[in-house]
């Protein structure tokens, strides 16, 4: 398939007998205007003006829960505005009848942040369909179109594979040709590098840029992560509280006044910061001389696919410990591994002590009661309170302990981490700030010796993750933790740790304190740890 021409004569392949819409400043492709939404009492949007203009790129930022979702999908009319009015292509959404929006709506891709590939059939045919079920096209003018999109993405290779084969990476390339194969006008990306790491993101951007330049693409993207915005946006609007607060160019968002857009853009900015000091007990060589997890020529193979390759580290006790890595490089693996649930094929895991491979099935599940669990979502029971879901691990085990005992240990947790107040709440009733709080505050009520956090920030805009990190910090030192963070974040990371270790191609790659790594000579520590900093830097 050769590049189109850059003329208005393109049309989308699934609406060919359209013209194109003008590339005219005065002619947005999308246009809001007073839209209000609703879902029962809650307000989600309140009288919100916006337009998209045609052969950009927008970024829409904000704080979680604030509707940038509910925004995009009011765009492409799968969601109806209760108030106001939605242009897409110049026609209002919420005058249309359903077969009139469909029509609209093949003029338009979606990249979603779950890829929604269909399991059953191969990457060939999942970015075919589209093109088989809307065209009239013939088979052989698909498969080539197809083909030669997966050549230019590096997947051509995959074409017969189902998506459980691919990698998550792969996966974000295949739901990217399916949503501009049919060549559309307008794409929208919601939070297309949500939980990808640094070197991934910065692909994922390019593969973006790329798609826009070749297909003509107007694109609205949603965002948290602010290298990405600063990189890719031509124009940026900010949503707070059901408006837009902050629009213009990069240059004049970062200009603003306004002191929830200052708020969000300082906390977002990326810009390295000082690093932790160094609280790993350590002898005069550097090496750890107190580790609360020590693994030694650790291997592990998953049939034909060797994902651990003799690790080595110590782990510091009483320290942060941050483990970082690609997607795919062994980290989980490494976590299942300290966790007791895998067993290796070679090596020992040490873990306060006990080697883990000699423990029978009951001794490691009395390891593990020493050790505290943050997941990146809270997983709170949504039938029970606040103070119920931070109890239920000692309701669990009453036989050992008392109620008057539990009551205690309950409330003073919930004093020290600033739950007070909300113990009769219900997890729907709090902040998702809160909530990742009393997730913490159940974890820590059993009083683990050692504290996981499985990439706590994933997902979360750019106050939130801030806040999850002084979270950490303040629970770290408050109950005396030993706490090892699994992270995409290098400015999380390097805010919080003080000891990181990186995981590439199944190997340590580097471990020590932060300062060691951001002066590693390895080209692959030094590509993943500054990804993306240039960008990040211009958003400081």
């Amino acid at each position: 398939m050769k590049a189109p021409a850059q003329d208005s004569q393109r049309r989308s392949l699934m609406a060919p007998e359209v013209p194109r819409w003008p590339l005219d400043p005065e002619r947005p492709i999308v246009r809001l205007r007073a839209v209000g939404k609703r879902f029962g009492e809650k307000r989600v949007l309140d009288g919100l003006s916006f337009d998209v203009e045609t052969g950009k790129t927008t970024v829409i930022i904000g704080e979680s829960g604030s509707g940038k979702s509910v925004l995009l999908k009011l765009m492409n009319g799968l969601l109806h505005a209760d108030s106001g009015s939605v242009e897409l292509f110049g026609e209002a959404l919420e005058a249309s009848s359903e077969a009139r929006r469909n029509a609209l709506r093949k003029r338009t891709g979606m990249v979603l942040q779950n890829y929604a590939l269909i399991d059953s059939i191969s990457v060939l045919e999942n970015v075919a369909f589209p093109l088989t079920e809307n065209t009239r096209l013939s088979r052989s003018e698909v498969h080539d179109r197809v083909m030669d999109l997966l050549s230019m993405l590096g997947m051509a290779d995959a074409a017969k594979r189902l998506p459980s084969e691919l990698s998550g990476g792969m996966k974000k390339r295949v739901s990217f040709a399916r949503a501009v194969v049919t060549e559309p006008e307008l794409v929208l990306f919601d939070e297309p590098t949500t939980g990808l790491d640094p070197l991934m993101i910065e692909f994922v951007d390019g593969l973006i840029q790329q798609m826009q330049a070749r297909f003509e693409i107007s694109s609205v993207i949603i965002s948290h992560d602010m290298g990405s915005v600063f990189r890719l946006a031509d124009h940026i609007a900010m949503l707070h509280e059901g408006r837009i607060i902050a629009s213009g160019t990069p240059e004049e968002v970062q200009a603003s006044q306004h002191e929830a857009v200052r708020r969000f853009v300082s906390v977002g900015g990326s810009g390295r910061l000082e690093a932790q000091s160094d609280a790993a007990a350590r002898d005069a060589t550097g090496a750890v001389t107190d580790a609360v997890v020590s693994v030694r020529n650790l291997y592990k193979r998953f049939g034909s696919n060797e994902v651990l390759k003799g690790i080595e580290l110590d782990i510091p006790r009483r320290a942060i410990s941050v483990i970082i890595g690609g997607s795919g490089s062994g980290k989980s693996v490494l976590l299942k591994h300290i966790l007791g649930l895998f067993r290796p094929d070679k090596g020992e895991i040490r873990v306060n002590g006990q080697e883990l491979t000699r423990l029978s099935e009951r001794e490691l599940e009395h390891m593990r009661t020493k050790i505290g669990m943050l997941f990146q979502g809270a997983a709170l029971f949504d039938s029970m309170t606040v103070w119920e879901n931070i109890a239920f691990a000692l309701l669990e085990r009453r036989h050992r302990e008392r109620m008057s005992e539990v009551r205690r240990r309950v409330d003073e947790v919930m004093e020290r981490l600033h739950l007070h107040g909300i113990g009769e709440a219900l997890p729907a009733d709090i902040s998702a700030g809160q909530r990742k709080r009393v997730g913490l505050a159940r974890a820590i009520v059993t009083r683990p010796e050692l504290m996981i956090y499985d990439e706590p920030t994933t997902g979360q805009d750019p106050i939130m993750i801030r806040y999850v990190d002084d979270m950490i910090v303040e629970a770290h030192h408050a109950f005396e933790l030993s706490s090892i963070v699994i992270s995409h974040d290098m400015q999380s990371t390097f805010r919080i740790a003080d000891f990181v270790a990186m995981v590439y191609e199944g190997r340590i790659a580097a471990a020590g304190p932060p300062s060691l790594l951001m002066a590693s000579p390895k080209e692959e520590v030094r590509r993943f740890v500054f990804a993306g900093a240039e960008d990040a830097e211009a958003s400081a």
